[in-house]
């Protein structure tokens, strides 16, 4: 497992509020970066990706350099319609609910939390979601 080091502490900085406001859930570092949870299930998960060992994430470098990507889990109804804009969002090389976001000066921090709300929206127990 590696450490938060991963992840620019400024990104983390902007996510650790957003977390800390879901009922339940908790950071923990994950086998790359920092990842949220639910009980067992994730609801995002922060890291910077190596495009050599993952080629999928190739095509967004940024000046060169690999940014931090966040995913998390979308409704299918709104999958397309996030990812149709194209950067900062695409669809992850796996799971059929998963995006990702580039993160970076250009991120909307408000959008972001909308997002990783509506994520634990999908993984968390009905009765935790009736408490935000």
């Amino acid at each position: 497992m590696s450490g938060p080091g991963d992840v620019p502490p400024e990104i983390l900085e902007r996510l650790r509020p957003i977390g800390a406001r879901l009922p339940e859930a908790y950071e923990e570092p994950a086998w790359i970066g920092v990842r949220w949870r639910i009980r067992s299930r994730t609801i995002a998960h922060v890291y910077t990706p190596d495009p050599d060992r993952s080629p999928a994430y190739a095509r967004h470098l940024v000046d060169g350099e690999m940014p931090a990507v966040l995913t998390f889990r979308v409704p299918l109804d709104d999958l397309l319609g996030l990812i149709a804009g194209d950067f900062p969002y695409f669809k992850a090389p796996w799971g059929g609910d998963v995006a990702c976001a580039v993160l970076g000066d250009h991120t909307d921090w408000s959008e972001i939390a909308e997002l990783l709300t509506d994520s634990y929206c999908l993984m968390a127990p009905k009765f935790l979601i009736a408490r935000l």
